[in-house]
């Protein structure tokens, strides 16, 4: 009884004709229904809720021997025919020899028709009447309305939702019935389930078999039946596995009768999920080499099968529909269907993207010029996933070396917006596809942003093009001028005193403009000059041009210089110049470094929720566009803004999964370290602590960075030694760089001119304290032959022998 769940308003229909049948009136009932909603399971039914005495004349019709003349009635009479001489030669004269529909041949059927009913009363089901030969469908017909008084019940199934072709004209006999069948409630589907698979089924698994059946029976009992076989948990299902088995079934169910009894409509519904949902109906019928009438009929005929909807445009009714179609077809059919289905929406002016989406599944290599049409449509629409798979595709079938250094170019800048790291290798790759270094630099520009620059890898083919450059007899100003802006905004001095003359001279136009402001960030990190770096930065920001489109490398850099140099305001207007350049251009890496920026500043100024606040959004768009490093410097922002609220255990987490990039800038690679420090202080692990603030100053040292504003190492190491008892060695650390502007003459020590390294000024404390080079390095945790190696240079520095001479020489 499982299949005729939800079917009891059909059973009481019939069950009502079956009196009417008892009581010697006709009936002529029609059950319609789409494929597999159970039209032969409920005729069965009927037959089997029928009297005793009755007599079932059946029939089961079939396309494939509709062209059979009265081969329907054939199969009703048969087993009568078996029955006695004169009933079969009362059928040889009706069926006639031609087959031909006379009205004495449909009168002596109906005569044998009566003669039958003369004992029992007679019950004719037919399965799939409108595949009927056509002298079968007229005798259907005319007997149908010749059953006044006789006790006769006809019961003929019927594709789609309305009566067609006999039934329909039958519709206005009193005795006449309609019974449509219609999908499975959710309910009904949960209860066929439960049934199928012997318990309850999780209420998911009853939800995802209902979407995947769309209350089909036939599709439902071949679902069940492979869950069954796949031994699938009613209570813990496995969901990607229950999808691919609801494929398989769709396949073999409702497109295998498709395939058997409709071929265009079949063929119809594979060229839509090959061209895709939204594929104009004159597009399929231009491909299948159909006329329009065909393509309506076979159209009608999905409709009604319930795999797409009317329309237009034609979709699929239920998704997994088509990646059961598309399961059916072979690879090699399937590129061949696409080729074509490019090729024809290419010739007809089809939309670029609609276009590429075929191509993609293609080997052909004439549509470039398409893909890179769609991807600048892509790009125009912000679907930068979209614009990066057209090109990729281009760049792939593309042979031409131009026309691959233009994709690479084309590629680098939409992964600019969307993917940092791969706009990194694309800038890598520009630089040994380009045919000359004016063409490589002019390439590179496009690709110059200042978030680049916090990566040591990603700054490398900016540095590289500005030094073949500069070795140019004559080089362009711009190219020259903003690849080293590039350079010097990550601490390369490659170009620099060839562009500081062409800035010098030149006008203060655009590209003077980001080479000043990078080269105020340089001079603001080393501390020495900071009304310097202050007046190049506010040449960098001084009005440009409203055509000038921002490249933001002197904005950033000036934002740091003025952040460094003690202008925490004026370094704020400039993050909101940078913020508003970035939504105005779109230009996700600029607005992430902008949020990273004002973070800083708004420590500086003791705004912690605010900085915070900033950090966070900058890491979440930074994580967003692939940008590593950016996302570690924000990470290293935002908890140094919780460690200053208190926060510190948050602080903890948000570094405890942090890992700083190898190709990281120095200084984003010291502000980890830095954190990292303050939350080991805050742990009371000082020693650790003190460990990570020298190896902060060492890193910055090496790269220029002396000034104390970029970050306190120093005044963080002094706590730290203090911490641990070592005065002395807090008072030396926490000395200002030598030749720093801001300290007194008279308070500089007498070994001023000699500049030793922090490891080299902790190896110095602990040998006056008078330890051994062995316990040094136990301290340390080093060899020994590496603080012989310091104590080395460090003699050599302070021109002395020995350790003897070591306070002397410091004036200690």
């Amino acid at each position: 009884m499982a299949p005729l769940l939800h079917r009891d308003r059909e059973l009481t229909v019939f069950g009502e004709a079956i009196d009417e049948l008892r009581s010697g009136r006709p009936t002529v009932a029609s059950i319609l229904g789409e494929n597999g909603m159970g039209k032969s399971s409920l005729l069965g039914a009927i037959t089997e809720m029928l009297p005793q005495r009755s007599r079932v004349l059946r029939a089961r019709c079939h396309p494939s021997e509709s062209h059979f003349a009265y081969g329907m009635v054939r199969q009703l009479f048969d087993p009568v025919l078996a029955s006695g001489e004169r009933t079969r030669k009362q059928f040889d004269r009706a069926s006639g020899g031609d087959g031909a529909a006379t009205h004495d041949l449909l009168l002596n059927l109906f005569h044998l028709t009566r003669d039958l009913v003369a004992d029992h009363p007679v019950v004719i089901a037919i399965d799939d009447l409108s595949f009927a030969d056509t002298p079968s469908l007229r005798w259907f017909s005319y007997i149908a309305r010749r059953l006044d008084d006789l006790p006769v019940m006809m019961v003929a199934t019927l594709p789609g939702s309305t009566p067609a072709g006999p039934a329909a004209d039958l519709g206005k006999l009193p005795y006449a019935r309609f019974v449509q069948l219609r999908p499975f409630c959710a309910t009904c589907t949960a209860d066929f389930v439960a049934e199928a698979l012997g318990a309850p089924p999780d209420v998911e698994l009853a939800a995802l078999c209902h979407t995947l059946s769309q209350g089909n029976p036939l599709v439902l009992r071949e679902l069940t039946s492979r869950m069954r076989q796949a031994r699938v948990s009613p209570g813990e299902p496995d969901a990607d596995q229950v999808l691919e088995i609801g494929t398989a079934a769709l396949s073999d169910t409702v497109l295998e009768w498709l395939h058997d009894h409709d071929p265009v409509a079949s063929e119809l519904l594979t060229q839509l999920a090959v061209m895709g949902p939204e594929t104009d109906i004159t597009v399929a019928a231009i491909l299948l080499s159909q006329g329009e009438p065909q393509i309506r009929q076979a159209r009608r005929a999905l409709v009604q099968a319930g795999l797409v909807t009317e329309g237009p445009p034609v979709r699929f009714r239920n998704p997994l529909i088509r990646a059961a179609v598309l399961s059916r077809i072979d690879n090699q059919t399937r590129l061949g269907l696409h080729e074509r289905g490019a090729a024809l929406l290419d010739r007809l002016g089809a939309p670029a993207a609609q276009t590429a989406e075929h191509l993609m599944l293609t080997d052909s290599d004439w549509g470039v010029p398409v893909l890179r049409r769609a991807a600048t449509e892509a790009v125009a629409a912000r679907e930068y996933d979209d614009a990066t798979r057209y090109l990729r595709r281009a760049l792939a079938c593309s042979g031409d070396a131009a026309t691959i250094h233009e994709l690479t170019l084309q590629l680098g800048m939409v992964e600019l917006r969307h993917d940092l790291d791969a706009c990194v290798r694309h800038a890598e790759a520009l630089a040994t596809t380009a045919p000359d270094p004016a063409r490589r630099a002019r390439s590179l520009l496009n690709l110059a942003s200042p978030a680049l620059a916090a990566s040591t890898v990603g700054v490398r083919p900016f540095v590289t093009a500005a030094h073949e450059l500069a070795t140019v007899a004559d080089p362009p100003r711009e190219p020259l001028l903003r690849l080293t802006a590039q350079g010097v905004l990550s601490g390369y001095r490659t170009g620099l005193r060839r562009s500081l003359r062409m800035a010098v001279s030149g006008v203060q136009d655009a590209p003077a403009k980001e080479f000043s402001g990078a080269l105020a960030a340089m001079v603001a990190a080393g501390g020495r000059y900071p009304d310097t770096a202050r007046r190049l930065a506010m040449r960098a920001t001084r009005e440009r041009s409203r055509r000038d489109r921002p490249v933001g490398t002197g904005l950033v850099g000036a934002a740091l210089a003025f952040g460094w140099t003690g202008r925490p305001e004026e370094a704020l207007d400039v993050c909101a110049r940078i913020l508003q350049d970035a939504r105005t251009w779109d230009q996700p890496d600029l607005h992430a470094l902008g949020l990273l920026l004002r973070s800083d500043v708004g420590h500086r100024r003791g705004e912690s929720a605010d900085s915070l606040r900033d950090a966070l959004d900058a890491r979440e768009g930074a994580e967003l566009i692939g940008a590593r490093v950016l996302a570690t410097a924000a990470r290293a922002c935002g908890a140094r803004a919780l460690i200053r609220l208190d926060r510190v255990e948050d602080a903890a987490a948000l570094m405890r999964d942090t890992v700083t990039p190898a190709d990281a800038h120095p200084l984003v690679k010291s502000m980890v370290l830095e954190v990292q420090g303050l939350i080991a202080a805050a742990a009371d692990d000082h020693v650790t602590a003190l460990s990570l603030f020298l190896d902060c100053g060492h890193r910055l040292s090496a790269r220029g960075i002396t000034n104390p504003a970029c970050l306190p190492w120093r005044a963080h190491a002094a706590q730290a030694y203090t911490a641990l008892g070592e005065h002395s060695a807090a008072r030396t650390i926490a000395t200002e760089p030598p030749g720093s502007r801001d300290h007194a003459p008279d308070a500089q020590p007498s070994h001023a001119r000699v500049v030793l390294t922090p490891a080299e000024q902790r190896v110095v404390e602990l040998v006056r304290q008078g330890m051994s080079s062995m316990e040094v390095a136990e301290r340390l945790c080093l060899s020994k032959r590496t603080i012989d190696t310091h104590l080395g240079r460090i003699y050599r520095k302070l021109g002395i022998r020995g350790r003897h001479q070591l306070s002397t020489a410091l004036g200690l």
